[in-house]
Formats: structure tokens, sequence, C-alpha cells
């Protein structure tokens, strides 16, 4: 799988283990920023993300922030973006078989690194089972 990752300045400190997590499973990772703690807009960073997202068919995205709740936010925004908030396995397992999730938002200052990681296995091994959810999902996208 290919993803990109963004963070505003809440997400910082813990982007870093999340790429390693991520690259740690086998997959490609490309990092959009930000690099530093120096406090940003998390909106720039879910628009520049999603907008990667779309453009390359098939990639996935990470967005993290204090909670999660911006970057998912601002992120839907996107006609084809599916960003699912998960603060642990079931949430994500769920976003991906239910809701065909193509971003993953989690917040630094809600779960710790060991929930992070079985969001991201849990996420990357789950597929999105179509069925009566392709026609939720449809209507999604009004």
């Amino acid at each position: 799988m290919k993803f990109y990752i963004a963070c505003d300045h809440a997400g910082y400190n813990i982007k870093q283990s999340v790429i390693d997590i991520v690259e740690n499973l086998g997959h490609e990772i490309i990092n959009l920023g930000t690099d530093s703690n120096e406090r940003v807009d998390y909106p720039d960073f879910a628009h520049k993300l999603s907008e990667a997202v779309l453009k390359d068919k098939g990639s996935n995205g990470i967005l993290i922030c204090g909670t999660g709740i911006g970057m998912s936010l601002a992120a839907n925004k996107h006609k084809g973006i599916r960003a699912a908030l998960c603060h642990d396995a079931y949430t994500a397992e769920m976003s991906k078989a239910h809701n065909d999730a193509n971003v993953l938002c989690f917040g630094e200052r809600v779960v710790g690194l060991g929930v992070i990681e079985s969001i991201i296995k849990t996420w990357c091994k789950t597929d999105f089972e179509g069925g009566r959810h392709a026609n939720r999902v449809k209507k999604i996208e009004l």
C-alpha cells in the first residue's frame, strides 16, 4: 500500500513513529509535513493530503492532529475522501470494511503508540466488504 502522511504541530511528536510503523509493515509512505512543533493550521495539511490521495488513485492517507477531529472534518470536505477518525482497532476495521475509508485519522493526545500500531495494522489488513455497504458509500458522495 502507498500512504501519504501529514500532521499539524499537535501530531508532530508521534509522526515519525507512525512512519516507522507503516514502513515496518512493508508499505510506502510519503511525508507531506509539518516537520516541526511550530504552530500551523491543520486544514492546510488535511487539504494537501486529500488532494494527493485523490490524484494518486489507490493510495491512502494518515492525518494526525491533537484529537483527529479537525483533520477528519477538513479532509471530508473533499469529494472522494472518506476520512475516518479511529480510536481503536475495531473502529479502524469498520472504517475500511463498511465505509471504504481511504484516509485514517487519529489524535496524538487521544491514543498512544501501542493503540496506533494496532489501528494501522488492522486498517491495512481489512478490505472493503462491498455489497450493501457499497450502496451506502455511494450515498456519501452526494
